[in-house]
């Protein structure tokens, strides 16, 4: 089924932030049993991502990896749990240039995702405050 947005071509995850890794896959992969897809450090080291298979999306476990990461003091507000829900575009580049056109803020630039992907962070203020990231090539 095609999206009925010209901007989003689909569901692509949903982000628990989280302090440690390997605590969290204590619930996720052993209890629920969703397998690891892959798990990748980016943007410098600075954040370590893990996508687990939940067989139409992914969960995505996001910890900090710096004392100064900004989900640092998200985790101390808030404690781990669910961070963002993330959106397919066919491009993050033409996105992040054509989505203030149709209203519809964006981050101030676009970040490393997983496997080679960009992201993108939407602005709160359009999404009744709820934390909406883009990704694709």
């Amino acid at each position: 089924m095609k999206s009925p947005s010209p901007h989003f071509s689909g569901f692509d995850h949903l982000a628990i932030a989280v302090p440690s890794t390997e605590e969290a896959l204590k619930t996720w992969r052993d209890v629920y049993g969703f397998p690891v897809v892959c798990s990748e450090a980016v943007n410098d080291g600075t954040v370590l991502l893990t996508h687990l298979d939940m067989g139409n999306a992914h969960l995505q476990l996001v910890e900090p990896l710096t004392p100064d990461h900004p989900l640092q003091d998200w985790l101390k507000k808030n404690g781990p749990g669910l961070h963002h829900f993330c959106m397919r575009v066919d491009d993050v580049q033409h996105s992040f240039e054509t989505l203030p056109e149709a209203g519809i803020q964006t981050a101030p630039a676009p970040h490393q995702g997983t496997v080679g992907k960009r992201a993108l962070f939407l602005d709160k203020s359009g999404s009744q405050n709820v934390q909406v990231e883009v990704t694709g090539p």
